[in-house]
């Protein structure tokens, strides 16, 4: 299979982050941006084969969408490859990347780093099972790797093997000493490795990640490579994407949603779920920075962290915390007023 690869626009994506961009995130950040790619947080082969729940579910309004797995056995990377493009994603996409224990202690993650070959079989068998893109996520390295030689030589095994699209965290990870949150932040950033990646593979696709934290900063690298992927500075600001169909994508149609439009958005969306263990906080905890940097903001945060959670959550939560914020800017607007 894979003859009929569908090209996905990558300049801008959002990083799969564990416990973090489940289907309500994904729902949620769709509404600021139609042409981002979204990412699933990771999910594992055995979870897919074997779990009870249903991890593959996701919005139909969420696409263009991509499944995160994580695993290392080719047979069972196929086998998930294939539920996941039977639900319909419109990418799979290989964990090589992510540095926590229990993924080291499963032989995937970013220990695959020094395992080539096996990301490329699980390439291999992967492809010859779907027709939409299968990619990686990896590192520029763990541990005592070279960043430059033994980097090419992962980025040669596994583009020998079938894959044209790599995303790469633009740091180390180092297995061996620091937790999961200290490789997010401790190695240092080698952007330039993964430039010289692109300037010699000019034939793959290649997005970086790692340290971005605006659109301008998205667009000085566009300058080196094919897409960017942002991750923690999206989910504390979400807001930034309102702006990232017209600025990145180059869309003279795009209508920027407002804030407010959002909240009554999600509102809705929120009394749509079902199930008996749902709350509104499952949605909201993914909204607190919406008003990051406004009037209001802290209010905002407080109050959906105060009500949107315990026994009696406030089923009008988003709602009445708009009310909240929007009381407190008009107090501020009549403070300012008197001072003039």
């Amino acid at each position: 299979m894979n003859t009929t690869v569908q090209t996905l626009d990558r300049r801008f994506s959002v990083a799969p982050m564990l416990d973090w961009t489940d289907r309500h995130c994904r729902y949620f950040l769709r509404l600021l941006s139609k042409h981002t790619l979204l990412y699933t947080e990771m999910v594992t082969t055995g979870a897919i084969i074997y779990g009870k729940g249903d991890y593959l579910g996701f919005n139909t309004e969420e696409h263009p969408v991509a499944v995160q797995l994580g695993g290392s056995d080719p047979a069972d990377m196929a086998r998930c490859a294939v539920l996941s493009q039977e639900r319909g994603y419109d990418e799979v996409n290989i964990n090589v990347g992510c540095p926590s224990d229990r993924v080291k202690n499963g032989s995937f993650g970013a220990c695959l780093m020094a395992q080539p070959d096996v990301v490329a079989a699980c390439v291999k068998a992967m492809q010859a099972e779907v027709d939409i893109p299968v990619t990686v996520k990896c590192r520029i390295g763990i541990d005592d790797m070279d960043e430059d030689e033994d980097f090419t030589r992962f980025i040669d095994i596994v583009a020998d093997a079938g894959c044209d699209t790599f995303i790469v965290h633009a740091r180390k990870a180092w297995l061996q000493g620091l937790s999961p949150k200290e490789n997010r932040e401790i190695p240092p950033l080698n952007y330039p490795r993964v430039h010289r990646i692109k300037l010699t593979h000019p034939e793959l696709s290649i997005s970086i990640n790692g340290g971005v934290k605006s659109l301008d900063e998205t667009k000085a690298q566009l300058l080196n490579v094919d897409g960017v992927m942002v991750g923690r500075e999206v989910y504390s600001n979400p807001y930034i994407m309102a702006r990232v169909d017209a600025e990145i994508f180059g869309d003279d149609n795009a209508n920027t949603i407002s804030r407010k439009e959002v909240v009554h958005k999600m509102q809705q969306y929120i009394e749509r779920q079902q199930g008996e263990y749902f709350k509104p906080w499952h949605v909201a905890r993914h909204m607190l920075g919406l008003f990051q940097g406004q009037a209001g903001g802290r209010i905002w945060r407080r109050y959906l962290s105060q009500n949107g959670t315990g026994k009696s959550p406030d089923p009008d939560l988003l709602m009445n915390a708009l009310s909240a914020v929007e009381s407190a800017q008009r107090e501020i607007e009549e403070y300012n007023g008197q001072k003039d």
